[in-house]
């Protein structure tokens, strides 16, 4: 087994095994017990649609929407691409009733707001129950750092000089609310507003930090949500893809044109205002959830777990202390730096299928052909385009005026161990080259 990627997957159905920093006033089991078991909907995370399908052993059919479909039947292939699912095919799940297919609530919004793209539904038929582990693309970075340290070469002096100091630069610009992260992790209260104000300040400087908030506050909504809605969506086992959606839309303008979580960044007045809109009544505790939850879930993500959180501070820290300190922040700053290369639509496959090899091996060895956003298990499933042990069958479908799907035209595919190329992915450049939505930003110190 692969220890860096088992560390990377979630498997909410069992106790928590994963390794963390010392000097953590709250352990992983520690938020485990109070997410399942003090929260309205902390149930779904061990008994949902999705961990159902997967360990039923019985044949799991998901949807994916595309504008390639043409593309597609020409090629007779189906790819992989990057994002939250790492290396799968982006879907929903799809619930088999006598009537149609029922898409999941994330399927629904998709078919809302994808007018544009055609419908495809896959039935793949497993060869044993599936694990029912999921991906949190959070808990990557020492896999996107041993990539690069593997894979450097690929890059020229100047680029591998440049990206190491643009990382020491950004570390050391936001060191002094990474420092407030790792002290209320280990037992510091911070005042709310404070520690909220000076986080989003941050994510200018550091836009991994503002997948991190999204996530948390993302977790906040799913789990406490109360409206009828949410309480609908819990009764097919379901958490409410809508909140965290509104919630994206609402913090960030443009995000429906491009989903960008590197400029999420509410600073508290507007944090409240946001999950007041999105939810009444669930702003009262989410400043104080979110600033115990971003601390604990910072450190877990970015540091050797070798390590004592108390003692280590980020100020004046070199490329290789980040290295054997953090390798996990250090992994997600270089990844996410490389993304705005002037080079990288060259690189991509260099190193996003480095990555994308050893999952699909973790996988498969794993008997995983579809994988799950292990974030929180909300909707988003994929299909491990390597596994060689299941059949495949495809579809073009529609929905008919209750939002069922049915297939209308069986499709000859198969499912091959490769990438989607760049330009066919959310990660794509724009008329100047530069990656969209991924801006150069200074690195302005961090008051």
């Amino acid at each position: 087994m692969d220890i860096n990627w088992e560390n990377v997957h979630t498997d909410y159905t069992t106790t928590v095994k994963r390794p963390a920093p010392r000097g953590l006033t709250e352990s992983e089991a520690d938020w485990r017990a109070h997410l399942e078991h003090e929260t309205p909907n902390g149930g779904l995370l061990r008994n949902n649609s999705i961990t159902q399908a997967l360990t039923s052993g019985r044949p799991i059919h998901l949807m994916h929407t595309t504008v390639a479909l043409d593309a597609i039947r020409r090629s007779g292939q189906l790819y992989a691409s990057t994002g939250c699912l790492m290396a799968a095919l982006y879907c929903a799940l799809l619930t088999p009733e006598p009537a149609g297919l029922r898409p999941h609530n994330l399927g629904t919004y998709l078919l809302e707001t994808k007018k544009h793209t055609r419908t495809l539904v896959f039935e793949i038929t497993p060869d044993a129950p599936v694990p029912p582990k999921g991906t949190d693309y959070l808990r990557a970075g020492p896999i996107h750092l041993k990539t690069y340290l593997d894979h450097r070469d690929f890059l020229t002096p100047a680029e591998d000089a440049h990206l190491r100091q643009v990382v020491v630069d950004k570390v050391r610009a936001a060191a002094p609310v990474l420092d407030t992260l790792l002290a209320n992790a280990v037992g510091k209260h911070t005042p709310d507003t404070e520690f909220i104000d000076q986080f989003a300040a941050a994510v200018a400087v550091m836009p991994f930090l503002g997948y991190l908030y999204f996530e948390v506050l993302s977790e906040y909504l799913l789990l406490h949500s109360v409206t009828p809605e949410t309480k609908s969506y819990a009764l097919t086992g379901e958490m409410n893809n809508r909140l965290y959606k509104r919630l994206a839309f609402s913090a960030v303008q443009g995000m429906d044109q491009l989903f960008d979580l590197g400029r999420f960044a509410p600073r508290h007045e507007r944090l409240l205002q946001i999950i007041g809109q999105v939810e009444p009544g669930l702003e009262s505790a989410v400043v104080c959830y979110t600033r115990r939850r971003l601390s604990h879930l910072f450190a877990c993500i970015s540091l050797d777990s070798s390590l004592d959180a108390a003692s280590i501070t980020f100020r004046h820290m070199r490329f290789d202390e980040l290295a054997t300190t953090a390798p996990g922040l250090l992994g997600h700053l270089i990844f996410r730096h490389m993304r705005i290369m002037d080079r990288y639509p060259q690189l991509y496959l260099c190193f996003e299928e480095a990555k994308a090899l050893s999952l699909w091996n973790y996988w498969n060895t794993q008997g995983i052909p579809t994988p799950y956003n292990g974030t929180l298990p909300k909707g988003e499933i994929g299909i491990n385009t390597a596994y060689p042990r299941s059949t495949y069958k495809a579809w073009v479908a529609e929905a008919c005026e209750r939002g069922l799907l049915h297939p209308t035209e069986e499709l000859r595919v198969t499912p091959v161990p490769r990438l989607a190329d760049l330009s066919l992915t959310a990660m794509r450049r724009d008329e100047t080259g530069r990656a969209t939505g991924h801006p150069r930003r200074p690195a302005a110190m961090v008051r």
